[in-house]
């Protein structure tokens, strides 16, 4: 069987470079970005340069003709990381307008699926609620809900994907995935320290590597991602299979055969201990000055 030709945009971005040399076992690979150097200026070869917010597609949809799917990693990032600041949402504009240039694109080259890396933040207002202990648990299936501008973005990424999938655009179904990434860092739990309410988030967050090459490669090749509905769109979480999560990864496991091979608390175990123990000195010393 021929090997799947895929479409990588964002290619020299963070989210995109960290699984590229697995994705290349593969995939045939096909990178796009605004630019060819990565975020410490270092040059990274076969990047193909394009702007994908710009409007004439016709510049750029020769790269996207005869693929068979697309990663979808472009962000436009500007250092401002205030996600509230009014003036944030003109940087998330642009980036909604070119997921809209991605998917239309898509569209017309005749491209049988698109992935599209979102975000937790396009329900991160749920986590207000978690963290105040008035709920436990996200699924993909409640309304996605943000009190940001970041966020907002990433809801309508969703929300474009669904009206693509319909197949009233074009009139046909781009089949499409949502990938709600958590945090694909090895680093979020150095700065918990003694707040285990921080650290728990970090834990449920987590995503390995491995673990995102194989939610992104199973969202590329299971044959049907149809919805109950006969609708192919899903949105996933994109963790690990944290004991600490507090999103669920049960319709990956069920839709595409997710089976994630990491466990922030196994990773993390000696940090872990270390952190509850600083928690359960700074828990004494409180009860102790409150008597």
């Amino acid at each position: 069987m021929p090997r799947r030709r895929l479409v990588v945009t964002g290619a020299t971005g963070t989210i995109a470079m960290r699984i590229l040399p697995d994705l290349a076992q593969h995939f045939d690979l096909t990178l796009l970005d605004v630019k060819s150097t990565d975020r410490h200026g270092e040059h990274i070869k076969d990047i193909i340069e394009v702007d994908l917010l710009d409007r004439d597609r016709d510049k750029y949809r020769k790269h996207f003709e005869g693929a068979d799917a697309v990663l979808h990693c472009a962000f436009i990032q500007d250092g401002q990381f205030d996600y509230y600041d009014p003036d944030r949402f003109w940087m998330e504009n642009d980036n909604v307008r070119m997921a809209y240039n991605v998917m239309q694109v898509c569209q017309e080259a005749d491209v049988r699926r698109l992935v599209v890396m979102s975000s937790n933040h396009a329900a991160d207002y749920y986590e207000h609620l978690i963290w105040g202990d008035k709920m436990e648990f996200v699924t993909p299936e409640m309304i996605p809900l943000s009190d940001n501008f970041y966020g907002w973005a990433k809801v309508s990424y969703e929300s474009l994907g669904f009206v693509f999938a319909c197949g009233g655009v074009g009139g046909r179904k781009l089949e499409n995935v949502q990938l709600r990434i958590g945090g694909p860092r090895e680093t979020d739990i150095d700065g918990c320290k003694g707040d285990l309410k921080k650290m728990h988030r970090a834990l449920g967050a987590y995503l390995s590597v491995r673990d995102e090459v194989q939610l992104v490669v199973k969202s590329i090749e299971t044959q049907s991602i149809e919805d109950a509905n006969g609708i192919p769109y899903q949105v996933f979480y994109g963790i690990s299979g944290n004991t600490h999560r507090f999103w669920s990864i049960q319709n990956a496991k069920d839709v595409i055969g997710y089976e994630p091979e990491d466990d922030s608390a196994v990773r993390f175990a000696d940090k872990i201990l270390a952190i509850t123990q600083e928690g359960a000195k700074e828990h004494a010393g409180r009860e102790q000055g409150e008597t």
